[in-house]
């Protein structure tokens, strides 16, 4: 019984921390420390920040794997994906319930000129981004030298199939540096395979089952399954893939529908990849508001199990894989490539804006308020809204 209302308060803290994190992984951080830390005691705060790191090295969504991983910490599987469950829940019925009423409004002809500044405010947003995980992540010339490449690139070569190329070769490219990373002794590795299996069982099942029926919710759901597994570096990075797939390769949606979408994203709290849920709703318009719904829920399924099944599979073998060097030195490659794609996505994202001053002056002056000021996305988003209004 003790055990039951111990989860009952973890997964409290857990929903309440859903509703109110805003800012992407980085961002989450801090309200990581002060509640699950600080308040309930449920790890040391050096076991949180290892954690962060042994999720950074990881693909798919950081705040959502270290949720996860205190849930299977503290009780298991189950518990981890309830876990799962809670902290994704309210983001993913946001972002289908936006994708759905954007679309009520372009299919019934509804003015979205309120939403004008939103677009060249996203813009700003991933620029800043782009700067911020830049000046964290890129620190030596080599790296710098990925993250130019990686920029023209992706601003390039338009085709989804190229972001896991970029990063795996960026990665190899500074593994082989791996001698310059101090040596420490090692231990033998106890790898249990079951959750590595069951994540490549669903990869190749969702492949095949898509190129066989076609069907387009099977094919939103491999197509997130298959980004998911392959995304280093948190939401902004998901942003060209999900840009390049579903906007300019597929035209499932418009380049006007997305910078909406992941404007109004930035004033949403929970994980940045909840995302997904929108433009998975919109992708399924055509199958009406049971399609838009089961869009936003297969997209949401589609990016987040990738991580989940990886995290149960690495956190068991965590304490020996960390010490070999050419993981760590792997990282270095890996992540400048990520931020290359971020600062090229702000690229790609103005290109079909006008280039009007007002919208550069908007697309600026987000950016130096986020720079300078610690005023929180959400209000600089309503801020937006309000000035579409008005104008």
């Amino acid at each position: 019984m003790i055990r039951k209302v111990r989860y009952l308060i973890f997964l409290k803290d857990i929903l309440i921390l859903s509703v109110t994190c805003f800012g992407g992984a980085q961002a989450h951080l801090a309200f990581f420390l002060e509640r699950l830390v600080k308040k309930r005691a449920y790890l040391t705060e050096d076991d949180l920040l290892e954690l962060t790191a042994l999720c950074s090295i990881l693909p798919g969504p950081a705040s959502t794997q270290i949720l996860i991983s205190l849930g299977f910490k503290i009780g298991g599987p189950n518990l981890a994906y309830l876990t799962l469950l809670v902290w994704i829940m309210p983001g993913v019925i946001l972002m289908t319930a936006l994708g759905i009423f954007i679309n009520y409004l372009n299919a019934n002809n509804l003015d979205l000129s309120f939403t004008k500044f939103i677009q060249p405010m996203a813009v700003g947003f991933v620029s800043y981004a782009a700067l911020m995980i830049g000046t964290k992540l890129v620190k030596t010339k080599d790296a710098l030298a990925i993250m130019v490449v990686s920029i023209i690139v992706t601003y390039y070569v338009s085709s989804p199939y190229l972001f896991p190329v970029l990063l795996l070769v960026a990665g190899a490219l500074t593994a082989i540096k791996y001698e310059r990373h101090a040596i420490e002794e090692k231990e033998k590795i106890d790898i249990k395979w079951d959750n590595f299996l069951l994540w490549g069982g669903v990869f190749i099942a969702a492949a095949v089952i898509g190129a066989i029926t076609q069907w387009r919710g099977v094919l939103i759901f491999e197509n997130f399954y298959r980004n998911g597994s392959l995304i280093f570096g948190g939401g902004q990075v998901l942003i060209p893939l999900i840009y390049t797939e579903f906007v300019e390769f597929k035209a499932f949606l418009s380049s006007e529908e997305f910078l909406i979408g992941y404007g109004l994203a930035q004033g949403l709290p929970g994980p940045t990849f909840a995302f997904s849920a929108f433009v998975g709703a919109l992708s399924m318009r055509e199958m009406g508001i049971g399609g838009e719904i089961g869009g936003g829920i297969l997209a949401a399924l589609g990016i987040f199990l990738p991580g989940t099944f990886l995290i149960f599979f690495v956190i068991r073998i965590w304490e020996g894989l960390k010490k070999y060097r050419v993981v760590r030195a792997s990282l270095e490659g890996i992540n400048a490539a990520s931020v290359g794609m971020v600062a090229a996505t702000a690229i790609i994202l103005f290109d079909p804006i006008d280039g009007s001053y007002i919208n550069i002056l908007v697309i600026v002056g987000t950016f130096c308020v986020l720079y300078f000021t610690k005023i929180p996305a959400p209000f600089i988003i309503l801020a937006g809204l309000i000035a579409g209004f008005i104008f």
